[in-house]
């Protein structure tokens, strides 16, 4: 039944790597590559785990451990959250733990399997990989976006963390969790595995913009912007907000805000849009939102209704002000409250 399973998984995760590949132009660079190496990582496992090995029986072919995918998914979750461009290079030293695991593995198969210090360097190398999923799934519980990856990534980032928890209690001398030992623990990813790659070939080919940021439009490819005016208009952008208050209108549009700081329209979309990776309408209501929090805090205004307070700060309608304050703090405007009383 598993092998089974290892292949159904294996056919869909190459038909995922090629529709990928196909279309990879369309897509932000890093966040691609981040997501097609966690893919290939995950694909490498399903087939030549050690205890389930699709090729040699029994054979140790360590550089297929889940640690790879795991660092993967790691900074995958990393950048897709921050919207980077450009993979940063101290973001390389999140892969040491990956070739300290490695070599570490190699010496206990050609030397010392049982040596003090290598099973202590062994076990700080998995609480590292055990520390990354803990964070992915931090991020993926108190996320405001619940995108497509919470469906996958929870599970998958739950199971890798037992197994590692399970790693490390038995390396101390600690009894393991019995329903996520490695026989039990292989079936269940490997069912987890082959639903993520069907969900994904579907999602590609009917809803590929759900699966990843798309790359930059081509819209300013002709900007005559250079990086002094960019940062010099980033700064008149958070000076009419942050002092000038401009967002206090409720019916401010861009082109308001072009004739107050006298810098054309198409300007003011192309550093929103592509240097503060927002857009003018979540730029404002930002801002709308912090100014409402503010005054909700302040027991001058204790006797306004929520909703007379929101229109103070620019807000025209009650349905756009909850959607509105949802999407950046995750609650309505009244949990949002009755948190703050308690």
């Amino acid at each position: 039944m598993i092998k089974i399973l290892q292949i159904v998984a294996l056919i869909q995760g190459f038909f995922v790597i090629i529709v990928l590949l196909k279309n990879h132009k369309t897509y932000k660079k890093t966040t691609f590559w981040l997501l097609f190496f966690c893919l290939l990582s995950i694909i490498f496992y399903t087939a030549a785990d050690d205890e389930n090995n699709l090729f040699v029986k029994g054979a140790d072919w360590f550089l297929f451990d889940s640690s790879l995918f795991v660092t993967f998914l790691f900074l995958f979750f990393k950048y897709y959250n921050n919207k980077k461009e450009t993979f940063h290079k101290l973001d390389y030293l999140f892969f040491l733990p990956n070739i300290i695991y490695f070599i570490i593995e190699a010496i206990e198969i050609h030397m010392a399997k049982d040596h003090i210090i290598v099973e202590a360097i062994e076990i700080s190398t998995e609480f590292v990989f055990f520390i990354y999923l803990v964070i992915i799934v931090y991020q993926l519980i108190h996320s405001k976006k619940k995108y497509w990856a919470l469906y996958f990534a929870f599970p998958i980032a739950l199971l890798f963390s037992f197994l590692i928890l399970n790693n490390i209690l038995k390396a101390l001398g600690f009894n393991e969790f019995l329903i996520f030992n490695n026989q039990n623990l292989n079936f269940y990813l490997l069912l987890i595995v082959a639903f993520l790659f069907y969900f994904l070939a579907f999602y590609l080919i009917h809803k590929s913009k759900a699966i990843l940021p798309l790359a930059e439009s081509n819209k300013y490819k002709n900007s005559n912007l250079n990086q002094q005016l960019i940062e010099q208009y980033k700064a008149d952008l958070l000076t009419c907000m942050q002092v000038n208050k401009l967002y206090l209108d409720g019916k401010l549009s861009i082109q308001d805000v072009s004739d107050h700081l006298n810098v054309p329209r198409q300007y003011i979309s192309e550093v929103l849009n592509v240097h503060m990776h927002t857009n003018f309408q979540d730029f404002v209501n930002q801002y709308r939102v912090e100014e409402f929090i503010n005054r909700l805090k302040n027991d001058e205004n204790n006797h306004f209704t929520l909703l007379s307070i929101a229109k103070d700060v620019g807000f025209n309608s009650k349905s756009s002000f909850y959607a509105i304050f949802k999407k950046f703090k995750g609650l309505t405007p009244t949990q949002y409250k009755k948190e703050l009383l308690n």
